[in-house]
């Protein structure tokens, strides 16, 4: 009886362990599609999913760009999350509510 009471411990431990460990995923730097929509980000630069080619705040699983003036939602704050390897998650201050998400794919941005 206590061997198993022991191993239902470590099994409930590990299990633990296992769901608490982060996510690692290797960098946010690609190109990204939601749709039709894609964005494409290489450290400090991006391709907004309007064509504008500029720079934003990097970090290896995140970024965060100001919507230019000549795009949808100018002004509006976009904050990027790397969620695994082929999952971005991307909000915007002008839809608080509305996170959405992006898959990393293979479509070239020029």
């Amino acid at each position: 009886m206590a061997l198993s009471k022991r191993i239902v411990c470590l099994a409930v431990l590990a299990l633990t362990t296992i769901s608490a460990s982060p996510v690692k995923a290797d960098q946010i730097d690609g190109n990204w599609c939601r749709g039709l929509k894609q964005l494409s980000i290489d450290g400090h630069n991006i391709i907004t999913p309007g064509g504008t080619k500029m720079t934003g705040e990097y970090d290896r699983h995140g970024f965060r760009y100001v919507v230019p003036a000549s795009e949808p939602d100018a002004g509006a704050a976009i904050i990027m999350s790397q969620v695994d390897d082929g999952l971005m998650q991307l909000s915007t201050s002008a839809k608080p509510d509305d996170l959405q998400d992006w898959n990393r794919c293979d479509r070239k941005i020029s």
